[in-house]
């Protein structure tokens, strides 16, 4: 078990910043946490469906994704991860975890024990409920998605998950000037979004032509936020956070 360093947590204390201010005291309490620090290459889970895991993990650096999958071997990406997201954090409740989680990318991961999250949380209360919040917004963010899949047409699903993810990374400091790093393959939004991956190739094309996305070297960029933000059908309410509202 280590400490993690000032630089290697700040997206997660940034993430938890966004819903609200951190003091002096709770931050150290954080950077105290005892992790186990892991590199991770892509396409590993951190956790499958029916685990009773005794630790959270966090993402320090990379993507990650939860999928659940069918009796036939078809995947559905239910949401995705960047540097700062505790995606298993239900699990300090819950039994055994109703999915699995993966990365996308060769990822940076920090495993924390069940007892230090608990004992922070009652030593702590006002992290306790930010934690909690994190929960909620998690819950938020999958019936946007729900909405997303069910009812936007496929150009529309594809603007929206670009606006989405653009958002949170800059909540946690990694985008500027609407543009961030983009890893995640064309399958994987296939699997995001509930269409194929010749439509979702179609569907970027589509986003390039009409000047509202730029993707080049792993980077996307949003030279035009308003557009992208309307051709998505995008209100970043439903994130909660104070950094995306001002985005």
């Amino acid at each position: 078990m280590t400490s993690l360093s000032i630089s290697a947590i700040r997206p997660f204390i940034r993430k938890l910043e966004a819903f609200r201010t951190i003091s002096d005291e709770e931050r150290s309490d954080l950077e105290a946490l005892p992790m186990q620090i892991t590199e991770i290459r892509a396409d590993q889970d951190l956790v499958r469906e029916g685990d009773r895991p005794s630790r959270c993990c966090v993402l320090l650096r990379g993507f990650g994704h939860t999928y659940k999958m069918t009796e036939d071997g078809k995947r559905q990406i239910t949401a995705f991860h960047v540097p700062g997201d505790m995606p298993d954090l239900q699990s300090l409740e819950l039994q055994y975890l109703d999915c699995s989680i993966g990365t996308c990318s060769p990822s940076v991961v920090g495993f924390i024990p069940h007892e230090a999250l608990r004992e922070i949380c009652r030593l702590r209360p006002q992290l306790a409920a930010v934690f909690w919040r994190t929960t909620l917004v998690d819950a938020s963010i999958f019936r946007e998605w729900m909405l997303n899949i069910g009812r936007r047409e496929a150009y529309n699903r594809v603007a929206h998950v670009f606006c989405e993810l653009l958002v949170r990374l800059n909540a946690v400091g990694l985008a500027r000037n609407h543009s961030c790093e983009m890893p995640f393959t064309q399958i994987e939004f296939a699997d995001a979004t509930g269409i194929s991956t010749v439509h979702v190739n179609r569907m970027i094309q589509d986003l390039r032509s009409a000047g509202l996305i730029v993707l080049r070297g792993g980077m996307l960029t949003a030279p035009d936020w308003a557009g992208l933000k309307a051709a998505g059908g995008f209100d970043p309410g439903y994130l909660h956070m104070e950094r995306a509202l001002a985005a």
